[in-house]
Protein backbone atom coordinates (compact mmCIF):
# COMPACT_ATOMS: atom_id res chain seq x y z
CA UNK A 1 0.00 0.00 0.00
CA UNK A 2 1.35 3.38 -0.92
CA UNK A 3 0.38 5.87 1.76
CA UNK A 4 -0.40 9.38 0.57
CA UNK A 5 -2.79 10.32 3.35
CA UNK A 6 -2.15 9.61 7.00
CA UNK A 7 -3.39 11.77 9.84
CA UNK A 8 -3.67 11.77 13.59
CA UNK A 9 -7.38 11.84 14.48
CA UNK A 10 -7.95 11.65 18.23
CA UNK A 11 -6.63 10.49 21.59
CA UNK A 12 -9.44 8.50 23.17
CA UNK A 13 -9.86 7.13 26.68
CA UNK A 14 -13.39 5.72 26.43
CA UNK A 15 -15.74 4.21 23.82
CA UNK A 16 -17.65 7.52 23.62
CA UNK A 17 -14.55 9.07 22.05
CA UNK A 18 -13.76 6.32 19.54
CA UNK A 19 -14.32 7.41 15.92
CA UNK A 20 -17.64 6.08 14.60
CA UNK A 21 -16.62 5.70 10.98
CA UNK A 22 -16.78 1.88 11.00
CA UNK A 23 -13.34 1.71 9.39
CA UNK A 24 -11.29 -1.36 10.36
CA UNK A 25 -8.78 -0.86 13.15
CA UNK A 26 -5.35 -2.41 13.71
CA UNK A 27 -4.19 -2.00 17.30
CA UNK A 28 -0.51 -1.67 18.19
CA UNK A 29 0.37 -3.15 21.55
CA UNK A 30 3.81 -3.34 23.06
CA UNK A 31 6.13 -2.26 25.82
CA UNK A 32 7.00 1.40 26.19
CA UNK A 33 9.94 2.26 23.95
CA UNK A 34 9.63 -0.86 21.77
CA UNK A 35 9.28 1.23 18.61
CA UNK A 36 5.52 1.58 17.96
CA UNK A 37 5.77 5.26 16.98
CA UNK A 38 8.75 4.58 14.71
CA UNK A 39 6.72 1.74 13.15
CA UNK A 40 3.77 4.07 12.42
CA UNK A 41 6.09 6.72 10.97
CA UNK A 42 7.92 4.19 8.78
CA UNK A 43 4.70 2.54 7.53
CA UNK A 44 3.18 5.89 6.62
CA UNK A 45 6.44 7.33 5.30
CA UNK A 46 6.16 10.32 7.67
CA UNK A 47 8.83 11.63 9.98
CA UNK A 48 6.68 12.81 12.88
CA UNK A 49 3.14 11.52 12.46
CA UNK A 50 3.51 9.57 15.70
CA UNK A 51 5.74 11.34 18.16
CA UNK A 52 8.66 9.26 19.33
CA UNK A 53 9.89 9.97 22.80
CA UNK A 54 13.01 9.11 24.72
CA UNK A 55 10.80 9.12 27.80
CA UNK A 56 8.91 5.80 27.92
CA UNK A 57 5.29 5.66 29.02
CA UNK A 58 4.29 8.76 27.08
CA UNK A 59 1.25 7.26 25.32
CA UNK A 60 -1.53 7.20 27.91
CA UNK A 61 -4.52 7.14 25.58
CA UNK A 62 -5.69 5.23 22.50
CA UNK A 63 -4.19 7.27 19.66
CA UNK A 64 -6.05 6.95 16.36
CA UNK A 65 -4.21 7.43 13.06
CA UNK A 66 -6.34 7.31 9.92
CA UNK A 67 -4.53 5.78 6.94
CA UNK A 68 -5.71 6.49 3.39
CA UNK A 69 -9.33 6.73 4.65
CA UNK A 70 -9.21 2.90 4.67
CA UNK A 71 -8.33 1.95 8.23
CA UNK A 72 -6.90 3.15 11.54
CA UNK A 73 -3.71 2.32 13.36
CA UNK A 74 -4.62 2.54 17.04
CA UNK A 75 -1.58 3.02 19.26
CA UNK A 76 -2.41 1.79 22.76
CA UNK A 77 -0.48 2.75 25.92
CA UNK A 78 2.82 0.93 26.28
CA UNK A 79 2.98 -1.53 29.14
CA UNK A 80 5.71 -2.60 31.51
CA UNK A 81 6.79 0.90 32.41
CA UNK A 82 7.53 1.28 36.10
CA UNK A 83 7.13 5.03 36.66
CA UNK A 84 3.35 4.89 36.46
CA UNK A 85 1.25 4.67 39.62
CA UNK A 86 -0.77 1.52 40.35
CA UNK A 87 -4.00 3.52 40.01
CA UNK A 88 -2.94 4.84 36.61
CA UNK A 89 -1.95 1.33 35.52
CA UNK A 90 -5.32 -0.05 36.62
CA UNK A 91 -7.06 2.67 34.59
CA UNK A 92 -5.03 1.75 31.51
CA UNK A 93 -5.82 -1.92 32.06
CA UNK A 94 -9.53 -1.17 32.18
CA UNK A 95 -9.33 1.07 29.10
CA UNK A 96 -7.43 -1.60 27.14
CA UNK A 97 -9.71 -4.41 28.23
CA UNK A 98 -12.77 -2.41 27.16
CA UNK A 99 -11.16 -1.62 23.81
CA UNK A 100 -9.90 -5.13 23.02
CA UNK A 101 -13.05 -6.94 24.14
CA UNK A 102 -15.80 -4.59 22.94
CA UNK A 103 -14.53 -2.84 19.81
CA UNK A 104 -16.28 -4.40 16.81
CA UNK A 105 -14.15 -2.64 14.19
CA UNK A 106 -10.92 -4.06 15.70
CA UNK A 107 -9.62 -6.47 13.04
CA UNK A 108 -6.22 -7.42 14.44
CA UNK A 109 -3.53 -6.50 16.93
CA UNK A 110 0.13 -6.04 16.18
CA UNK A 111 2.00 -7.31 19.22
CA UNK A 112 5.29 -5.39 19.10
CA UNK A 113 8.31 -7.04 20.72
CA UNK A 114 11.98 -6.06 20.82
CA UNK A 115 13.82 -8.51 18.54
CA UNK A 116 17.07 -8.07 20.49
CA UNK A 117 15.66 -9.69 23.65
CA UNK A 118 13.37 -12.61 24.44
CA UNK A 119 9.75 -11.47 24.88
CA UNK A 120 9.14 -10.21 28.43
CA UNK A 121 6.53 -11.53 30.84
CA UNK A 122 4.39 -8.52 29.85
CA UNK A 123 4.73 -9.39 26.14
CA UNK A 124 3.67 -12.97 26.83
CA UNK A 125 0.75 -11.81 28.96
CA UNK A 126 -0.42 -9.40 26.22
CA UNK A 127 -0.16 -12.09 23.55
CA UNK A 128 -2.13 -14.57 25.68
CA UNK A 129 -4.73 -11.90 26.46
CA UNK A 130 -5.27 -11.22 22.75
CA UNK A 131 -5.47 -14.95 21.99
CA UNK A 132 -7.97 -15.45 24.82
CA UNK A 133 -10.27 -12.83 23.29
CA UNK A 134 -9.77 -14.23 19.76
CA UNK A 135 -8.12 -11.10 18.41
CA UNK A 136 -5.98 -12.05 15.36
CA UNK A 137 -2.34 -11.28 16.20
CA UNK A 138 0.68 -10.34 14.16
CA UNK A 139 3.91 -10.39 16.17
CA UNK A 140 6.24 -7.63 15.02
CA UNK A 141 9.87 -8.02 16.09
CA UNK A 142 11.37 -4.51 15.92
CA UNK A 143 14.94 -3.18 15.99
CA UNK A 144 16.17 -6.00 13.73
CA UNK A 145 18.92 -3.71 12.41
CA UNK A 146 20.62 -4.02 15.81
CA UNK A 147 21.22 -7.76 15.29
CA UNK A 148 23.47 -9.40 12.68
CA UNK A 149 21.32 -11.12 10.03
CA UNK A 150 23.10 -14.41 10.74
CA UNK A 151 21.44 -14.46 14.19
CA UNK A 152 17.89 -13.64 13.05
CA UNK A 153 16.77 -17.29 12.89
CA UNK A 154 17.97 -17.89 16.43
CA UNK A 155 16.18 -14.77 17.75
CA UNK A 156 13.02 -15.63 15.81
CA UNK A 157 13.00 -19.13 17.32
CA UNK A 158 13.47 -17.71 20.85
CA UNK A 159 10.58 -15.27 20.37
CA UNK A 160 8.21 -17.88 18.92
CA UNK A 161 9.00 -20.34 21.70
CA UNK A 162 8.67 -17.76 24.49
CA UNK A 163 5.27 -16.65 23.19
CA UNK A 164 4.25 -20.21 22.35
CA UNK A 165 3.22 -18.69 19.02
CA UNK A 166 0.03 -20.10 17.57
CA UNK A 167 0.73 -21.60 14.10
CA UNK A 168 -2.03 -19.37 12.70
CA UNK A 169 -0.14 -16.22 13.80
CA UNK A 170 2.80 -14.68 11.98
CA UNK A 171 6.00 -13.17 13.25
CA UNK A 172 7.53 -10.50 11.01
CA UNK A 173 11.04 -9.21 11.56
CA UNK A 174 11.00 -5.42 11.24
CA UNK A 175 13.41 -2.51 11.18
CA UNK A 176 12.25 1.09 10.90
CA UNK A 177 15.88 2.03 10.20
CA UNK A 178 16.29 -0.28 7.19
CA UNK A 179 12.65 -0.70 6.16
CA UNK A 180 12.90 -4.47 6.68
CA UNK A 181 9.50 -6.15 6.80
CA UNK A 182 7.37 -3.26 5.50
CA UNK A 183 5.97 -5.13 2.49
CA UNK A 184 5.16 -8.19 4.60
CA UNK A 185 3.29 -6.03 7.11
CA UNK A 186 1.31 -4.26 4.36
CA UNK A 187 0.38 -7.65 2.85
CA UNK A 188 -0.84 -8.80 6.25
CA UNK A 189 -2.85 -5.59 6.84
CA UNK A 190 -4.41 -5.71 3.37
CA UNK A 191 -5.47 -9.31 3.92
CA UNK A 192 -7.11 -8.31 7.22
CA UNK A 193 -8.94 -5.16 6.13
Amino acid sequence: MKVNRAEFIISAVSPAQYPNTNLPEIALAGRSNVGKSSFINKMTNRKNLARTSSKPGKTQTLNYYKIEDKFYFVDVPGYGYAKVSKTERAKWGEMLETYFTKRETLKAAVCVVDFRHPPTQDDIQMYNFLKYYNVPVLVLATKADKIPKSKWNKHEKIAKEALDLDPSDRLIVFSSELGTGIDKVWNYIESII
